[in-house]
């Protein structure tokens, strides 16, 4: 491999998008999008790839079983452990590790209030949880585990010999239409 696909390899592990890396390794940025293609069909460089890929995985210690499991544990995860045995929110401190990680995307605090001016009191408050998106967990989960519940492709076959027959039967028909 040459210096420069050797960066481009670098490059890419960084966000695998090969029009980036291959602007970000010196190639031309108007010719970025075909190189970086190009170079991710060349046998080393895909090879390369694979290596740094399994280098980074020993290094970090994530690989696909590390991936199956969170995701397993994020889809497991019972919304009950965040509030206490009166139905109150707990402290974020106090929440199993899980939830802490990426479950909660955000927390809204409304104070309520009674009375005008100075002699308004806060009388409660009303706590809103933003909870991630934990149907894309199973459906990343079910990819995975190769079940197919969530198969993005479907395969159809027939399909050109019948747009072909369409495309002459309205041929024949705009010749049969009268001028």
């Amino acid at each position: 491999m040459t210096p420069k696909q050797e960066r481009f390899v670098e490059q890419y592990l960084l966000d695998l998008n090969a029009t980036q890396a291959a602007i970000r390794a010196g190639y031309s940025e108007r010719t970025a999008n075909e190189q970086g293609a190009q170079l991710l069909k060349k046998p080393e460089i895909i090879a390369a790839i694979d290596a740094a890929k399994g280098e980074r995985s020993e290094r970090t210690k994530i690989d696909a079983a590390w991936v199956l499991i969170r995701l397993a544990e994020e889809a497991d995860a019972d919304i009950a452990d965040l509030y206490d045995a009166d139905g109150d929110l707990l402290p974020v401190k106090d929440w199993p590790l899980i939830w802490r990680q990426g479950l909660v995307q955000g927390i809204e605090v409304d104070a309520l209030y009674e009375g005008f001016g100075e002699s308004r009191i806060q009388v409660g408050q009303t706590k809103k949880i933003r909870l991630s998106d934990r149907v894309r967990r199973i459906e990343l989960i079910g990819k995975h585990v190769r079940v197919k519940a969530f198969e993005e492709q479907v395969s159809v076959t027939g399909l050109d010999t019948l747009a072909e027959r369409l495309e002459r039967a309205v041929k024949r028909r705009a010749s049969d239409a009268p001028l």
